[in-house]
């Protein structure tokens, strides 16, 4: 039987549009999904909105409507962004072969499912909830209450949200039911140490280790202020009190999870609860990093006081800005259509949807999933052409136009004994490899390197054209084994690349198939298998293509470039202020050229393209840090780099800096350092030497 994964986004607050980064989230979840049912899992996936709470409440006032007239209006939208970007809900399993859900909080359903948690709670323990009064800090946009040492100040000693960075309201006392969260650190410390992939990637549950070994408070988990929300039932108030409460929002919100597979807290109502024990231990929450503390410490701690087993893992990444620009209602070039954006790229391509495809792929290539990303319209356009345009879609072209021209329509004959010699067998190895490759990275949640692998054999079947040169074998009819063979291993190439890409590349991968004529349809795609390299192909009657990613010239570059930065955002652009009455301090004289080397000395460096994971100040050192760098194949590289004056530990998680990636290792301080990274500057460290964003971790510099 095959074995279940489910996979959750979080449920989208309807104050707000679909926008970049809701899309990014929702399409990881989405490649995952696809990948595990490509693998003969069974997948199912959730997403959908979030609609009670105080920032419900304030939005729809300000547009002169209802809380829940406002969530029927905006709620759709984020259905149909979903359903644009290749994500069909209604017809799911008959076309992807796997179940997509799409919850609303306002469901009477889920309300059901979340009294029925509240009721689960005070029965098994009574004690957990408890009436208090509260006042303190609340942010309405993270709805979430901050303490002091939480807050960020200005200078003139404002508290300011640390998410939104904008004025926290103060809320005057008021009576409230507390959840006992303070009872069940050491428990989520115990399962995390037992289970240590259930926060990943490693610095977010790091940070989680911290937060719950700073200690718990007790969480307010009621509002009497407003009304919009799940009410507390009347036979669940303790005696005596009158006030109408809803319930927090999070407890509220969270419990989506599990109200989607059913109701495990009245298994004989109508409902029934057999997905919840199927699904629920496989679950991954897919999330923001700025929703971190609510899924890793109080989703865990309800669920333990319930009596639940908790989630397989939560998968958090980081946020996405624009041009260096944090994604802000205040700043509305920020606020990127995801669906406008793949409309602009689709351009003239035969296959419209690939527009969404080129979307896709940028956001998961681009950066490794927990780092923060930001979107360069630039390095889009650059990778869009370098990636799609040059090595997949021409790869494609090239391939199908041989197979058309010199295998009239078919796909030759596979030549065993000359398979395993030259340009066939090094060929072979690689689609292995990439099949392998990609198949663990994105078990183990890394989209970004699971392209990187499919890319491989992209990249290795151009350079197998060019060593085997078809136009040339056809010429000569004795060679007409070697022909067939050679335009069979471009089929094979053709159909390992239709499958690797599909969950990221569905439109591009359908079409693949369709000038194949393979006639395969995406509910019965199966991941390849590793060894089975041109001996698994299905029948096929290839076709010539149309195009698929056309080039994106400097001419039409110009006018993507004019639409996509608006004066608002041009000038939003951070500028260095200069006092002319300061002189500058004369710099100091440069260092003198080494010595001359020969070429040879220069290629026994191997640099490579390192992301920084981790930094952390090293005890007793002031003037270095400890690195953690993600350098592709080898995630968890460490590094003690002379560095500590010029840079502060939270500085540089994310930042791409140039490797010296086969130093030999040495002990430093106690610690083992296992490279270099290169840094301008001689006694004192100016920058760090770095690349593109494009270029991903691992990538060779020369």
């Amino acid at each position: 039987m095959s074995r279940p994964f489910y996979v959750t986004t979080p449920i989208y607050y309807v104050n707000d549009v679909p926008h970049l980064g809701h899309a990014y989230t929702t399409i990881v979840a989405d490649v995952l999904a696809r990948f595990h049912h490509m693998c003969g899992d069974d997948a199912r996936f959730l997403t959908g909105t979030d609609e009670h709470g105080q920032k419900i409440v304030e939005a729809a006032d300000k547009r002169g409507l209802t809380p829940q007239a406002l969530c029927d209006l905006v709620a759709p939208r984020f259905r149909e962004t979903w359903i644009e970007l290749g994500m069909n809900f209604d017809d799911a399993v008959a076309t992807h072969g796997f179940r997509r859900d799409f919850l609303r909080t306002t469901e009477a359903h889920h309300k059901r499912v979340v009294q029925g948690l509240w009721q689960r709670i005070q029965d098994r323990n009574p004690d957990d909830l408890y009436l208090g009064s509260y006042e303190g800090w609340y942010c309405v946009g993270c709805e979430a209450y901050y303490t002091d040492s939480q807050l960020k100040k200005t200078p003139a000693g404002e508290s300011f949200c640390p998410v939104h960075e904008r004025p926290l309201a103060w809320v005057t006392k008021e009576t409230s039911y507390f959840f006992r969260l303070s009872a069940y650190g050491d428990q989520l410390l115990e399962h995390i140490e037992r289970h240590p992939h259930f926060i990943q990637p490693e610095q977010y549950r790091n940070e989680v280790v911290g937060f719950l070994r700073g200690g718990l408070k007790d969480l307010s988990v009621s509002r009497t202020s407003f009304t919009w929300g799940i009410p507390v039932p009347e036979d669940l108030r303790h005696p005596g009190e009158a006030a109408h409460h809803v319930m927090y929002v999070w407890f509220d919100a969270l419990t989506n999870y599990l109200s989607a597979l059913g109701d495990p807290f009245t298994p004989s109502g109508s409902d029934g609860a057999p997905d919840v024990d199927r699904y629920w231990k496989s679950a991954v929450h897919v999330i923001g990093k700025d929703i971190l503390r609510f899924h890793a410490v109080y989703w865990p701690a309800f669920l333990l006081s319930a009596g639940l087993p908790l989630p397989r893992a939560i998968l958090c990444h980081g946020w996405w800005a624009i041009g260096g620009r944090k994604i802000s209602k205040s700043i509305p070039a920020t606020r990127v259509s995801p669906t406008a954006l793949a409309a602009d790229l689709a351009g003239t391509s035969s296959v419209p949807a690939t527009g969404v495809d080129a979307v896709r792929y940028f956001l998961l290539r681009e950066t490794p999933l927990g780092n923060d990303g930001d979107l360069i319209y630039e390095g889009l356009i650059e990778r869009y052409n370098a990636d799609l345009a040059n090595d997949l879609g021409n790869l494609i072209n090239r391939c199908l136009t041989m197979l058309v021209r010199f295998g009239g329509g078919g796909i030759g004959a596979h030549d065993a004994a000359l398979a395993a010699t030259g340009p066939h067998a090094t060929l072979a190895r690689v689609a292995g490899e990439a099949a392998r490759d990609a198949r663990m990275a994105l078990d183990g949640f890394a989209p970004s390197r699971a392209l990187e692998a499919v890319w491989r054999l992209v990249r290795e079947t151009n350079v197998y054209i060019a060593a085997t040169e078809p136009w040339t074998v056809a010429k000569d009819p004795a060679r007409k084994g070697e022909l067939d063979h050679v335009l069979h291993t471009l089929a094979a190439a053709l159909w390992w690349t239709r499958l690797l890409i599909a969950p990221v590349l569905p439109a591009a991968a359908a079409a693949l198939d369709g000038w194949l004529g393979a006639g395969r349809a995406e509910r019965d795609l199966r991941w390849p298998c590793e060894d089975g390299f041109g001996s698994d192909l299905p029948a096929m009657t290839p076709t010539a293509a149309t195009p698929l990613f056309p080039r994106i010239d400097d001419k039409r570059a110009a006018v993507l470039l004019e639409k996509w930065l608006p004066p608002e955002l041009a000038s939003t652009s951070p500028v260095e202020v200069i006092d002319e009455a300061t002189t500058p301090p004369p710099l100091a004289p440069l260092a003198p050229l080494a010595p001359m080397i020969q070429f040879a000395d220069f290629e026994k460096l191997d640099l490579r393209v390192g992301v920084v994971i981790a930094a952390e100040a090293v005890p007793k050192a002031r003037k270095v840090l400890k690195l953690t760098v993600d350098l592709g194949e080898e995630r968890h590289r460490t590094i003690v780099a002379g560095i500590a004056k010029a840079f502060a530990p939270d500085a540089l998680p994310g930042r791409r800096v140039l490797v010296v990636a086969n130093l030999a290792p040495r002990e430093m301080l106690g610690l083992t350092s296992e490279g270099m990274i290169l840094a301008a500057g001689d006694d004192a460290i100016l920058a760090l030497a770095s690349v593109d964003a494009a270029a991903p971790p691992g990538t060779r510099v020369k």
